[in-house]
Parts: structure tokens; sequence; C-alpha cells
């Protein structure tokens, strides 16, 4: 549970990231499709052989979870980074940001129209406190009228959020988190890219200096900086933690990253970092403090066949 929690936070600060360090390449010419398609097949790359690794030829483990790590690499990856960014081509970044981190109120409702069981109160309560801290970091101007076609985009990125959440804890076929990730997000970048490359959303790049920390630096730094720390990091982390907490606590640890996001870009980029925020940054985590973790769903158990000649080459999955 603790080891859970851990990651889930790791996760989080790493995710936050990418604000700060994207930021300065969409100012010097990068689109923001461009920018994620980049960090996201680079992530990927720089997970290949971790994975390798934690697979050691066992192939079958990963056709055996094929349709786990499709939605990831193209819901939980592709779909939502495509969604949330038609959002912000219509209406501000903090109303599309608030619309997408509904997504643990989505899997509490999901929760409950499925077992038709109503919500104990302290999750109803930590939903309540969370939101309210969600609202008052990313600032109340969120809630004012906008597009509508913009919030349904911007919704359509939450529900690909809360896919992300429960493909990353629905652990049960053995497959390694780092495998997910890594997989995923190579099958996500490459959606992205044909997507970028068939001209459907804006896709543009730059090779120009760009400036961090008050110097000139190359343009891969921060792209490898938030490839590594708020993707490859991030995306195995949040999986590997969601598998131990579960989806619905995982999703409420995520809202961290809106905390962590403002306090990265008040040290990277000197934006400021208010006492209404800091104040909504409390409530989000007194409401996570209330919302209790699921158990976990048990990892399918691997029966091993001793062979004729004494090997243990083969092995059968019990399902």
């Amino acid at each position: 549970m603790r080891l859970g929690l851990a990651a889930a936070v790791v996760s989080a600060a790493t995710f936050a990231t990418s604000g700060a360090f994207i930021k300065p390449l969409l100012e010097t010419g990068w689109s923001p499709a461009a920018a994620v398609t980049a960090r996201t097949l680079t992530a990927g790359l720089l997970l290949l052989p971790i994975v390798l690794v934690a697979l050691r030829g066992r192939w079958r483990l990963l056709w055996a979870a094929r349709t786990r790590v499709a939605a990831m690499g193209l819901v939980g990856v592709a779909f939502t980074q495509l969604t949330y960014f038609a959002a912000v081509h219509r209406i501000p970044v903090s109303t599309a940001l608030l619309v997408e981190y509904t997504s643990p109120l989505l899997l509490v409702l999901w929760a409950w129209a499925t077992t038709r069981h109503l919500p104990r109160p302290a999750v109803l309560l930590g939903s309540l406190l969370a939101v309210g801290g969600l609202v008052l970091v990313i600032g109340p101007g969120a809630l004012q009228a906008v597009d509508p076609v913009g919030v349904a985009l911007a919704f359509a990125a939450a529900i690909g959020c809360s896919v992300y959440y429960v493909v990353a804890a629905r652990a049960h076929d053995g497959l390694p988190p780092v495998a997910l990730a890594g997989v995923g997000l190579l099958l996500g970048g490459l959606v992205l890219g044909a997507v970028g490359a068939a001209g459907l959303i804006p896709f543009t790049a730059s090779t120009g200096d760009i400036t961090l920390f008050g110097s000139a630096v190359p343009w891969w730094v921060p792209l490898g900086i938030v490839a590594v720390f708020g993707t490859a990091i991030a995306y195995a982390t949040g999986i590997f933690g969601s598998g131990r907490i579960g989806s619905r606590l995982a999703s409420f640890m995520g809202l961290l990253e809106v905390v962590f996001a403002s306090v990265f870009a008040w040290l990277v980029l000197g934006e400021s970092l208010t006492a209404v925020q800091m104040i909504g940054g409390a409530l989000i985590l007194a409401g996570i403090a209330s919302i209790p973790a699921e158990q976990p769903v048990p990892a399918t158990p691997v029966l091993t066949i001793q062979t004729s000649s004494g090997t243990a080459d083969d092995a059968a999955m019990l399902r």
C-alpha cells in the first residue's frame, strides 16, 4: 500500500514537470501535438531496453495483455492527448484542465452506476474537497462560460484519463507495469505521429535554441527532461501505483499533478504561487486523505509445467 502511494506521488510530481519544460518549446514554434508526440516516442524508446529485460523473452505476457496494451496506447495516451489539445484550441487551458481532471468523479459515478451502491460518505467527502481544491488551484475563472464543443472535447479527455487509471489498475494478466508503460507509449506515440503527419492537427517543430533558467540551451534539453521524467518515469510509476492502490485512489492522487505543476511553474518559469492556490492544494490533500484504497486485483498465478527432460521452459497461465 505504502509503495503504491509513493509511486502515485512520484507519478504526479513527474507528470507535473511537463508544463514547465514544454512551455519554452511551445514559445519557439513547437505545436502542442508535435511536442507531445516527440516526448511520447522518446520516452517509449527510453523504456524499451527496460521492457525487454522485464519480459525476458516472455512474449506470451504481451500477447495475453494485448487488449490492455491497446487500450493504454490508443486511449490512455493517444486519445487523451488528442482530445485535450483539441479542447485547448477552443477553450482556455485552465478550463480544459478543470474538466479533464474530473476523471476521479467519473470513476466514482461509474462505480455507483455499475454496483448500484451509493459511495461511502468518505468517498463523497473526499470528492467534494478535491474538486473544490482543484477549482482553487486552477483558478475560479476556469468556470466562465466557454465553447461547448471545447468542453465536450475536454470531457472526452477526462474519459480517456479514466480509462488510463482503470487499465493501469487491472494488472491481472502478469504483464510488468514497465512493459505496459513502454509499449503503450510507443503505440500511442506512433498514432499521434500518424495523425499529425496526416495534417489532422497542427504539427510543427523547431530546432532552434530556447531559453531555460535564463540561458540559451538546445531544444532537446527540455524535451529530454520531459521524456525521462514527465513521461517515462511518470507513466511507469503511475501504472505501478494504480496496480497497488486501485484506480479510484490513484485517480485522486493524480490531482496532485496540478499542485506540483503550480510549484514547478513558480520555480522554473517564475510564475506566482498565490495563497488561494496553496489553500486549494491543501483541500486536494484533504480530499485524497479521505478516499479509501481499493483492493487491487491479484495477479494471475503462473503454473510452471515440468517437462520430461527436466526443463521448465513452458508455462500455463491460470485464469
